[in-house]
């Protein structure tokens, strides 16, 4: 399946895995709910990496797009889209080294999660959390919108821990 936007094509995933045998995408529920979640067929050690990022495509911000610079976003083109948010998460989106990196020891059957505010500033589509982290932050809308405090739980990428130095100097 594909979704055509005014600045590109972009291609989402369809039956086919782009990682078989390192992880799955678990569908749940009906498409138009967006339940769907990434499981992994492998463990990890905390620290190894998963997968590298591969087959990028730089575009504009959106909802499916992650952020890899102060001002650069692409599109994953892989199952990879399907990693879910949370504040309590197994992966890192290491995109200072283009990499998915474990956070904790993983085994196979664990979800695949991410803090999105870890690589996004300012989210093109924020939304509720409900992942029930003592950590939770409740709205997921990027870095921006996160005290310095609270972002001092998780591993940032270098861009958003720049951005994050810029806004408490101006403050």
């Amino acid at each position: 399946m594909s979704i055509k936007t005014e600045a590109q094509h972009i291609h989402l995933p369809g039956d086919k895995p782009t990682h078989p045998g390192i992880f799955q995408v678990v569908r749940q529920g009906s498409p138009e709910q967006f339940s769907s979640k990434l499981e992994l067929g492998l463990g990890f050690a905390k620290g190894a990496t998963v997968v590298d990022l591969q087959g990028l495509t730089p575009g504009p911000k959106l909802y499916s797009s992650v952020q890899v610079s102060a001002t650069k976003h692409v599109e994953l083109n892989s199952d990879l889209v399907f990693m879910n948010h949370s504040c309590d998460p197994t992966m890192s989106m290491d995109v200072d080294r283009m990499a998915i990196v474990a956070l904790k020891d993983v085994k196979a059957g664990d979800e695949m999660t991410f803090f999105y505010p870890s690589t996004e500033w300012d989210m093109a589509q924020p939304f509720a959390c409900w992942c029930g982290s003592s950590k939770c932050i409740e709205t997921v809308r990027g870095a921006k919108h996160l005290s310095t405090d609270t972002l001092k739980q998780f591993v940032l990428s270098k861009h958003i821990q720049q951005l994050v130095n810029e806004r408490d100097q101006q403050a």
